[in-house]
């Protein structure tokens, strides 16, 4: 369980609020974080991965703030940051090997689960190749592929489908919905089309607060009764934005 208690944050000493009382409560399952750029997303996923400090409020997993459990949480976490920070001089094995090093997998799982990881986000025929040679989409599968490493419990993706081909995005939401029986995946996105097939909720985030939540054939239902269209209920939200 990942609870999110009254969470705060401000830019600009207090004049740009990103996440303005946020209440959250998450267990196994894809929950689809929908907000324009500017909404707080990737506030809150920093803040979910130990990058920022909230201003005030709270996120506990298993009922422990995460700020202090430290490297216990950080065992069971998958991130998939929106920004490419690789090394290009690394073959792909080598930074696969390297996220297996800082998430503790042991040495004798190492190359099995590398494989396995490659195999997923249809890299295995890539990996001695370096990171400079890889094109933006690539680069986005091998991100996808460490965040996965070593089963985390809870995985969060910042915009995981930015420069895949319509095959590889498919691909991307196909491995989502797979893995999420026993794991909290927060899959963040300005693009509707790649989670209203898979998101057992959606959560619309808008301006730092929660405009919004449910399951898509729910907020269908509230906001676009006459369509039964998640994309207009988006719009809908976030419109006047």
């Amino acid at each position: 369980m990942l609870s999110i208690t009254n969470l705060s944050k401000s830019y600009n000493k207090g004049k740009i609020k990103a996440l303005d009382g946020v209440n959250l409560k998450l267990s196994n399952g894809v929950y689809a974080l929908l907000g324009p750029n500017g909404a707080g997303k990737s506030t809150l996923m920093n803040i979910l991965t130990l990058g920022l400090r909230p201003d005030s409020g709270e996120v506990t997993w298993q009922h422990n703030p995460i700020e202090k459990a430290g490297r216990a949480y950080r065992s069971i976490l998958g991130y998939m940051p929106q920004q490419q920070g690789l090394y290009d001089g690394f073959r792909a094995v080598d930074f696969l090997c390297y996220i297996a090093g800082l998430k503790d997998i042991p040495k004798k799982q190492v190359k099995a689960e590398v494989e396995r990881v490659a195999a997923l986000v249809n890299l295995s025929d890539r990996m001695r190749d370096r990171l400079s040679g890889y094109s933006g989409g690539m680069k986005q599968r091998i991100l996808l592929a460490g965040a996965i490493m070593g089963d985390p419990k809870l995985i969060i993706l910042d915009e995981p489908t930015a420069g895949l081909d319509p095959k590889e995005r498919i691909r991307v939401r196909e491995i989502v919905k797979a893995m999420a029986g026993d794991k909290i995946i927060i899959f963040a996105t300005h693009v509707v089309s790649d989670i209203e097939t898979i998101a057992d909720e959606v959560i619309f985030l808008k301006k730092g607060i929660i405009a919004d939540k449910g399951s898509p054939a729910e907020l269908c239902e509230k906001l676009t009764p006459e369509s039964g269209c998640l994309e207009t209920a988006y719009m809908k939200v976030f419109g006047e934005s």
